[in-house]
């Protein structure tokens, strides 16, 4: 079975188009001041509105946001995930779950085993787990860093719900990367960029091409 794949931080009508024609399933919407990708709710939902009923997933990417954040996402783009790349614990999880009335995605970052083993604290409580590298300690951003993780980390490895492989993924390595972790579902964005925030949408093909001969 082919994994899925997720276009994060996406930001222009041509590179959403490109996500649609080469079949992602999830498109990503950042909401996060210090990253380049960062949009409005209002212009996530213009740029979303190409997608709605063709049965992708639109996901809104936040980073510990508080409950007036929430809500302006929600209103703004009604996303039909919320992904949260911060420290939120189990219980602010939950509480943004209720409050959203959206499926939560939860970010774990990896630099080894125990950070792996970190997940069940979140497995069968959120739709999906997505697993990325772990920023380092003077990183202003949790992600969307262009690195890598040791993959074999996830090799043989099974949660409750289907999980997201990311970090450091491109349209050169991520045929090996879904061999290697079994992961049925891929997110990237730096990786097909061509300056910082910048996609490109025949890098955004290339992606969604190798995924697909995965």
């Amino acid at each position: 079975m082919n994994a899925k794949a997720k276009i994060c931080g996406l930001s222009t009508p041509e590179t959403v188009r490109a996500a649609l024609d080469g079949g992602a399933a999830y498109l990503g919407f950042m909401f996060f001041a210090k990253s380049p990708r960062n949009v409005a709710p209002e212009a996530a939902a213009r740029l979303a509105a190409p997608a709605r009923g063709r049965g992708v997933s639109l996901v809104a990417v936040s980073v510990d946001p508080t409950d007036a954040e929430v809500d302006a996402i929600v209103a703004g783009l009604s996303p039909d995930l919320i992904q949260l790349h911060g420290h939120e614990p189990p219980a602010r999880v939950r509480e943004i779950a209720v409050r959203s009335g959206r499926g939560i995605v939860k970010v774990l970052p990896v630099s080894d085993a125990s950070d792996v083993a970190a997940a069940s604290a979140y497995d069968g409580l959120v739709e999906h787990l997505m697993f990325d590298t772990k920023p380092p300690k003077d990183a202003d951003r949790p992600g969307g860093l262009g690195a890598a993780f040791d993959w074999t980390l996830l090799a043989g490895r099974r949660f409750a719900r289907p999980w997201f492989l990311a970090g450091g993924l491109n349209p050169w390595n991520v045929a090996e990367a879904v061999k290697t972790t079994g992961a049925p579902m891929v997110d990237v964005s730096s990786g097909v960029e061509r300056g910082p925030g910048l996609k490109d949408p025949a890098l955004i093909t290339a992606f969604l091409d190798a995924v697909r001969r995965a």
